[in-house]
């Protein structure tokens, strides 16, 4: 079968993500004998429709690129631009707004300054829309702002219907071919036989073409539900916005006009709005307008636009235009939806169906010949060929009807879009464990995952941050026990502990906020909200500190420079830097620190390596380690950064960040399965290797480095280096897109990162599969993931893992099924017609086995839940070949038996079975379908388990399995005993009943026995699927 692989690897192999167009188009010009390309193709990506968005988007971008750098540009020359006159209607005068919708939302989309000042500026644009910077809006305005000012949707195609899909469904070829031939049989039949014997051939293909249309239709439509409401999952964004004076969450479909949303780095502008006060805001705007240099927002350029992204800082927006009004709106309305792209087991698949679909092709064009030429010297040697009879038609129609059935059946339409239905069914799980899926292929990729990089903080930890210890005045307290607060009161002097509180107060990103409840909470990120916390407590220990003090300065937190920073200037006309960040970073930047009296004192090589060790020391104990230091100054300069040096170190802060419950185990099982688990944390490498040691990563033979060493090794140094490495701590997100990428390149890994920042999404989008994090991660992570880890948790990436897993296996498992079906049945009608002239199997008949093999079968097993046991074998790497030497044994050994019984039923059955009387053809035709179906019926659940002998474990817990079994083995009842008009059958006696049954049933028997032969792969015993090739105990059968 290397054939069939080489060809596979050929033209239909594609990447897990970044593809080419050339490489979607290869496949798609390799594709041929497609019998429905609209259902096919319906969960591939339109090139075409794709391309045209992209010229739309280009098109939209450079009027919006012109207009606001060239056109703004020379309006603002031009005095006396004659703005457009904007009305106030009543509806707008009796809610008590005080500005037209069009005129508001064209003052901040074309940036129009002079209007913006004719209103009185942001304040008077706040006072026309009735919000307040400090209060936003009232809740009880909101249906009156979205009747006047608009909802923050843009318009989207409508759903598709179910009548939809049974049209989707009526596309197939070979359907409307047979359709053809069934009216021309009921009129042929009419003619000769009358009414309403001779329609019944005609009407039962109809009956069965419906049959298969509805269920096929059904099964697509749930899907699509299925889709739809994983659609709807990706879309909700949550903002922070303040409402009735109290910070609140809310949905970006909820805002409104007048809302004030707070905005911070790697938020995506959810509408158009108007700055009202930040720091250091940097807008993004490439996505609207194409230009990649940031733009800096400030009180003399206010104007952000809904769809950009903030790049760096952080700001209070007043939104001025939501949904439609938007530039955004207007852009997304216009795209239609170019599909997602296909994942490579749909092209895979798409391939075996083609192939398989050319031989069935041949098969059929063969079988049709040979009755034919059978008929034509029949008829030649009998009555001649030139009378011609009503009933030689319906002989014809009959045998083309046949022909065209085994076309039906050969083509394996079912493979690609198997592989949709077990995604869809696999990403409807994950979602409710907590793991929604972004992208299609990234479900399947991550089940072949040899390497996870994850981050530390809050996936291997709780992420439930609280201040452990502290080191200040070459004091360390641990402030555990119920009065360390107090012992750290009495310890240090009053001006030390007034510098700690101002320095945690001033330099933080966290803000302490009003409820709903009217109490109080504080927000930020972990670590921001364990300071301001601690300080909050600590001021509660003592005479609040008066904090007179002005911001001047803000330099958020960055991931590179590992530090954020502060300018204040004090009642005494100075200024202060206030700078926090990684201890070894911010004690490099300081000469001076705060000794025991409360004085500042030279930082000397004996105060360095002290402080040093203190790090260590809470390092060691698994603390995240943060230092707190601050520098004077006569003045500053408004375009300088923060100073380099020269700073006085205050404090070291220990902050304690427990391990998850339950990753120790999940590590455990990454091992099991083959998985190597590499910590990636800009934390202090002490911190990173005890909770690594803690975690399980962290094994004797591993490796920690820190990002700096790691980023100087050459090439030829890493590739020695980075098999080894399992911890690598201080990184920068440059490190980890570094080690993704040369696992990738270098090793031929397939690597699943985690990521929650704005700067990790180079890394995510160069990953197999990139994982954002749901709670910490920022919108620009999440919109570069693959898939979003909604918990944070890293138990929840290996559930990912499990899954991914379970939808490959699953669709080997219904390849195989199928693959047997196919051969059994092409092989079978050939033979027969060659021999005897005619088709065992009717094209009614062919119909319902179509069904059983193509939308039954997919929803029986490529539904498998996911067990323990796919956990326990090694990850399928690169290249591996899709269709295993083992799965060509159960195919080719469960054939050679269905077509051994079914030739010694065709040819020899009426005489073992002493079947005699005018109807015995008929009995014997009906006992080999019957015995045909049931051999696929019990093939299905042999088909359960490739390589392990005990086929019924976890069967009867699978009630879509069990169900779908028992619907099958019903309908056949009901088609043998009630529908033999239609389906050309017979009733059978309860002996042929039996006869049937125990014949499907010994395929079992075939099953065992073919699982105790072992395969070879290359030189290697194979053991797919990482299972035992011969059982060795109970668990092993």
């Amino acid at each position: 079968m290397e054939w069939l692989e080489k060809n596979l690897q050929e033209k239909f192999d594609l990447p897990p993500k970044n593809r080419s167009e050339e490489a979607l188009r290869r496949w798609r010009d390799a594709v041929s004998v497609v019998k429905n390309p609209r259902r096919r193709f319906r969960m591939v990506a339109d090139l075409a429709t794709r391309h045209q968005n992209e010229l739309k988007r280009r098109s939209t971008q450079e009027k919006i690129r012109v207009f606001l750098y060239v056109q703004q540009a020379a309006l603002n020359f031009i005095d006396g631009v004659k703005n457009k006159e904007y009305r106030l209607t009543d509806d707008i005068i009796k809610a008590g707004f005080s500005i037209n919708p069009d005129e508001l939302a064209s003052i901040t989309g074309k940036h129009y300054m002079k209007v913006l000042e004719m209103h009185g500026g942001v304040d008077g644009i706040s006072t026309k829309i009735r919000s307040s910077f400090d209060h936003g809006i009232s809740a009880s305005d909101l249906d009156t702002r979205q009747t006047i000012y608009g909802v923050n949707r843009y318009v989207e195609k409508p759903a598709r219907n179910f009548w939809m899909f049974v049209w989707d469904a009526l596309q197939d070829m070979t359907l409307i071919i047979l359709m053809v031939c069934a009216l021309i049989s009921a009129v042929v039949g009419l003619a000769s036989e009358g009414w309403p014997k001779g329609m019944y051939d005609g009407l039962g293909i109809i009956l069965s073409i419906l049959l298969v249309v509805m269920v096929t239709a059904i099964s697509d439509y749930r899907q699509s539900l299925q889709f739809k409401e994983l659609d709807n999952e990706k879309k909700k964004i949550f903002i922070h916005v303040t409402r009735d004076g109290c910070r609140q969450k809310i949905s970006i479909f909820d805002l409104v006009v007048g809302d004030i949303v707070h905005l911070s780095i790697g938020d995506q502008v959810p509408a158009d709005g108007l700055y009202v006060h930040g720091y250091s805001l940097l807008i993004d705007e490439s996505s609207l307008s194409g230009e990649s240099e940031p733009v800096y927002i400030s009180e003399d350029k206010p104007f952000i636009l809904a769809g950009t992204k903030v790049q760096d800082g952080s700001a209070k927006m007043l939104v001025t235009a939501v949904g439609m009004r938007t530039e955004w709106g207007r852009l997304m309305s216009t795209l239609s939806e170019g599909g997602e792209d296909e994942t490579p087991l749909q092209v895979k698949l798409n391939g075996v169906a083609t192939i398989i679909g050319k031989i069935g092709l041949l098969f059929a064009t063969l079988t049709f010949v040979v009755l034919m030429v059978r008929f034509l010297i029949e008829k030649g040697l009998t009555v001649g060929l030139s009378q011609w009879y009503s009933t030689d038609a319906l002989t014809i129609v009959n045998y083309f009807a046949t022909a065209v059935t085994i076309i039906v059946v050969a083509v394996p339409e079912g493979l690609p879009l198997a592989v949709t239905l077990s995604l869809a069914f696999a990403m409807k799980k994950l979602m409710n464990d907590k793991a929604l899926v972004r992208h299609l292929s990234a479900c399947e990729t991550m089940g072949s995952a040899g390497t996870i990089c994850t981050d530390k903080t809050g996936t291997l930890t709780t992420n439930h941050m609280v201040v452990d210890k502290i080191w200040i005045s070459e004091v360390s307290k641990s402030l555990t026990s119920n009065n360390s607060l107090e012992d750290l009161n009495s310890a240090i002097s009053p001006a030390t502990l007034s510098l700690l509180l101002q320095g945690i107060f001033e330099n933080t990103s966290a803000e302490v906020v009003k409820d709903k409840d009217g109490g109080q909470t504080v927000l930020g990120t972990p670590t921001e909200r364990a300071i301001l916390e601690f300080g909050l407590k600590l001021e509660g220990h003592h005479d609040a500190e008066d904090r007179s003090c002005t911001k001047v300065k803000v330099e958020p937190f960055n991931s590179v420079k590992k530090k954020m920073a502060v300018l204040v200037s004090l009642p005494n006309g100075k200024y202060r830097w206030y700078t926090k960040g990684a201890s070894e970073i911010i004690v490099e930047m300081c000469d001076m620190m705060i000794d025991g009296d409360g004085n500042s004192v030279p930082l000397s090589e004996a105060h360095r390596k002290s402080v040093l060790g203190t790090i260590n020391s809470f390092a060691s104990d698994a603390l995240r380690t943060l230092c707190l230091a601050y520098k004077e100054g006569d003045d500053f300069s408004d375009d300088t950064d923060s100073p380099t040096g020269g700073f006085t170190l205050i404090s070291i802060f220990g902050i304690k960040d427990p391990v998850r419950p339950g990753v120790r185990d999940a590590v455990k099982a990454c091992m099991s399965a083959g998985i190597i688990v590499r910590m990636v944390t800009g934390d202090n490498i002490n911190t990173a290797k005890a909770i690594a040691k803690e975690c399980g990563i962290l094994t004797d033979g591993g490796i920690a480095i820190e990002g700096l060493e790691f980023r100087n090794k050459s090439p030829e140094e890493m590739r020695d280096l980075i098999p080894k490495i399992q911890v690598m701590a201080r990184s920068l997100p440059l490190d980890k897109h570094t080690l993704v990428t040369n696992l990738r390149g270098m090793f031929k890994e397939v690597v699943a990162v985690t990521g929650d920042g704005t700067n990790d999404a180079p890394a995510l989008h160069e990953a197999d599969i990139g994982l954002a994090m749901g709670i910490a991660g920022t919108e620009v992570a999440k919109e570069s993931a693959d898939v979003i880890v909604l918990d944070d948790n890293f138990t929840t990436i290996i559930n990912v893992a499990r899954w991914g897993r379970a939808v490959y296996i699953n669709i080997q498992k219904f390849v195989q099924f199928q693959l047997t079906v196919n051969i059994v049945a092409l092989v079978i009608n050939f033979v027969s017609a060659c021999i005897t002239g005619s088709a065992p199997l009717t094209a009614v008949q062919l119909l319902w086995v179509n069904m059983i093999m193509d939308t039954l079968g997919a929803l029986a097993l490529a539904t498998e839940p996911p067990n323990d046991d796919m956990m326990k074998r090694p990850p399928v790497g690169r290249g591996e070949s899709f269709i295993t030497k083992v799965m060509w044994r159960n195919i080719i050994g469960q054939s050679l038996y269905q077509l051994v019984v079914l030739g010694v039923l065709m040819f020899g059955g009426e005489r073992l079975l002493n079947l005699k009387g005018a109807d015995s053809k008929s009995v014997i035709n009906t006992l080999i379908f019957n015995s045909f179906v049931f051999c696929q019926v019990f093939n299905e659940i042999n088909s359960r388990e490739m390589q392990k002998i005990n086929v019924f474990r976890g069967m009867f817990s699978n009630w879509i399995f069990i169900g779908i079994i028992a619907v099958t083995a019903a309908f056949q009842v009901v088609i043998i005993e009630f529908l033999g008009t239609f389906a050309s059958t017979v009733p059978l006696s309860w002996q042929l009943w039996l006869v049937s049954i125990s014949l499907g049933s010994i395929s079992l028997i075939v099953g065992v026995i073919l699982k105790c032969i072992p395969v070879k792969s290359d030189g290697i015993r194979a053991s797919p699927n990482g299972y035992a090739p011969l059982p060795s105990g109970p668990d092993n059968i």
